[in-house]
């Protein structure tokens, strides 16, 4: 797998998460604990990103 390659899956990674969240925030009764897993796992992919690229 190449970078370029590597940095698309992670991209999609974390457009999917940000639905996810979005999901759940939209919920009738959020689960603050699901949001808050969500959103580490969606900052872990962006750090990753940036530790890709720089």
């Amino acid at each position: 797998m190449s970078l370029e390659e590597r940095i698309d899956e992670l991209k999609t990674k974390h457009q999917a998460l940000e639905a996810a969240i979005d999901e759940q925030i939209h919920r009738p009764h959020p689960d603050d604990i699901e949001i808050a897993s969500l959103k580490k796992q969606k900052l872990r992919i962006k750090d990753e990103i940036a530790t890709i690229t720089s």
